[in-house]
């Protein structure tokens, strides 16, 4: 319990009442001097520390970006409380819909229940942990302060775009999935047709071919095999205000991950940065939610070691895996490993997160010079990386789809490069 700003103004008005009596010799000054300092007195004669039991709790605890929260507060009174303040410490990453009310009563034995709406802003894990209860006496001497510390937990999940389709790798792996292998085999996508062979299956004989050219012809197929996809996080650079490239980049991996999973894909992630974080490549619903947990916990950790892919597990980077990476492109680490990469033999594809949605553009004449030096940089290293063929989209305000579409163009009519 401390004492408030008022019981320290009454205090000094009752001495200076007193001391105004004494200068001038007169009782009416010392008369209101005394009547302040006997509400002091009754106030300390009066005043106990209230009795209160508060509860908290947060629900749901799975929402999506965008959704609501439902913080509610129990506060049960055994003692009368005149004047009640409670603060929530809130995080960042979720915003009130409305303020809590400033301040109320409670009688002895009332219960009041605070229901608060809260609105998810971004993805990530939301914790309420600090509730502050205020008290005052009648006359607003006395703050009694308590603090409930309390864990409620709740995880805000990317939001996801819906893809129709998203970029196809290069070459499939033995399992069956939904992606057309280059290969022949067993399947239903029709690639050509040949002279009938002994052991050639019966069902497979074109009749309509045959009874042209009078002898027996077959149907060649392609099979359909999953791929392994590699998503590739860079967690050096986030730049930004409210909205950063990292969380733009975690949106667009959810949305990625989710829609080769649901195509019997084999989905991995490595989050490379200044803490190396990965999953190995495997499909499946566990695996899609071992993904978002992981994307959940991805954060920008300041390093100045330098990193190669060396320091990735091999298992992680299976051969034959398309690996597409989210960057902005801002660390040399990162576009170092990119060549890495390159020069293994992965089928690598870039989907670059702009710096420039995030940043303020320069206004004195050196710095706007400065920044088109280094715009035109950046140009450069697009172009690099296009010459040993590796497709670069810049992902602005669009959907991601006219990101993918803008790579798979790249793939269909850039130069075939060898490494």
């Amino acid at each position: 319990m401390t004492a408030s700003e008022r019981l320290a103004g009454y205090v000094a008005l009752g001495g200076l009442g007193l001391l105004a009596a004494l200068a001038v010799g007169r009782p009416e000054p010392a008369a209101l001097g005394v009547a302040f300092l006997a509400a002091v007195l009754i106030a300390l004669t009066l005043t106990r520390p209230p009795e209160l039991e508060v509860t908290a709790t947060l629900a749901p605890s799975q929402v999506v970006e965008g959704d609501e929260l439902r913080l509610e507060l129990v506060v049960e009174a055994r003692s009368e409380v005149p004047w009640l303040e409670v603060e929530v410490a809130l995080p960042q990453a979720v915003q009130p819909r409305e303020d809590l009310p400033a301040a109320w009563r409670l009688k002895a034995g009332e219960r009041r229940e605070l229901v608060l709406h809260l609105v998810a802003k971004t993805w990530g894990v939301v914790a309420v942990r600090h509730v502050e209860v205020r008290s005052r006496d009648r006359l607003g001497f006395f703050v009694h302060r308590s603090e409930l510390e309390c864990d409620l937990l709740a995880r805000v999940y990317p939001s996801e775009e819906q893809l129709l389709r998203a970029l196809r790798p290069a070459e499939t792996q033995v399992f069956s999935g939904n992606e057309v292998a280059r290969a022949l085999g067993d399947g239903i996508e029709f690639a050509d047709v040949r002279e009938f062979q002994p052991g050639d299956r019966i069902r497979r004989i074109n009749w309509r071919l045959s009874a042209r050219r009078r002898e027996l012809f077959v149907n060649q197929l392609h099979p359909e095999r999953n791929a392994d996809i590699v998503i590739f996080l860079d967690s050096f650079g986030d730049v930004g205000g409210n909205e950063r490239t990292l969380q733009v980049a975690v949106r667009a991996a959810t949305s990625l991950a989710r829609h080769y999973l649901a195509r019997r894909d084999r989905v991995g992630l490595v989050s490379f940065g200044g803490i190396l974080r990965w999953l190995v490549p495997a499909a499946g619903s566990i695996q899609q939610y071992q993904l978002v947990e992981a994307l959940l916990d991805t954060q920008s950790a300041l390093s100045y070691a330098w990193k190669g892919v060396d320091v990735i597990p091999p298992r992680t980077l299976p051969p034959r895996a398309l690996v597409i990476a989210l960057s902005p492109l801002l660390d040399q680490r990162t576009v170092a490993a990119m060549f890495d990469l390159r020069r293994r033999g992965f089928d690598l594809a870039i989907i670059e997160i702009p710096a420039e949605r995030f940043i303020f553009p320069p206004s004195r004449p050196a710095a706007v010079l400065a920044f088109r030096i280094w715009r035109l940089e950046r140009d450069v290293l697009r172009h690099r990386l296009a010459r040993v063929g590796v497709p670069v989209a810049r992902w602005e305000d669009e959907p991601l789809a006219v990101a993918l579409e803008e790579l798979a163009r790249f793939r269909r009519s850039g130069p075939a490069v060898r490494v």
